[in-house]
């Protein structure tokens, strides 16, 4: 979209505080995007673009990484827009919620070229049976643990990825989702509690 600006190099300084009026804002500016507002969205860009990065580059750990992603999140809240909706918490959080899970994409994408590699690497290698066993192993266990992960509620699965992929703290966690600090710890515990049930895990 052409009102969506690069994000400026280096570290980003905090975004726009996030009190009611703020918030209420953000909203507004999200809403007329939906109707095709494009001055609109720029606002709300520049209200979020630093939180966004911010984020994007806490989950990747690389500059011009999570300046791609933070971009591929705006694109697709600005096609989404009209899918918002503020009964179900704000519009930074809704947001955040999109950069998170493009930068966690851009990890899984950039670990499984990795491993690709990895595999190359490893063909002209004498086979070690017992790595071999072990390797197996381990990524039948990850193939469980990501089956499971997709039988969580949309509350819970957003809370235990945010916890325990992007590795926030409860209260971050509380705060990225807008919900109290007591219902982030409520759907955190309550995926792991059916993560354990799915898996067979001994309490």
């Amino acid at each position: 979209m052409e009102h969506v600006r690069p994000v400026p190099d280096g570290a980003p300084q905090e975004g726009a505080p996030s009190g009611g009026n703020d918030a209420a804002r953000l909203a507004g500016l999200l809403g007329q995007a939906a109707l095709g507002d494009q001055a609109a969205f720029a606002e709300f860009y520049d209200a979020t673009s630093a939180r966004a990065y911010g984020l994007a580059l806490r989950v990747v750990r690389n500059p011009a990484h999570a300046e791609e992603v933070t971009q591929e999140a705006y694109l697709d809240a600005w096609r989404s827009s009209a899918r918002y909706d503020a009964e179900r918490g704000s519009a930074a959080g809704w947001l955040l919620t999109i950069v998170h899970r493009k930068a966690v994409d851009r990890v899984r994408s950039v670990e499984a070229a990795t491993a690709r590699d990895e595999t190359w690497n490893r063909e002209s290698a004498p086979i070690d049976h017992d790595q071999t066993s072990e390797a197996a192993h381990a990524s039948l266990e990850a193939t469980r643990v990501r089956n499971a992960v997709a039988t969580l509620t949309d509350v819970q699965r957003q809370a235990v990825e945010l916890t325990y992929f992007g590795g926030y703290t409860h209260t971050e966690v509380a705060t990225m989702l807008d919900v109290p600090l007591g219902t982030a710890k409520t759907r955190i515990r309550d995926g792991l509690i059916r993560l354990r049930d799915l898996m067979g895990v001994a309490s």
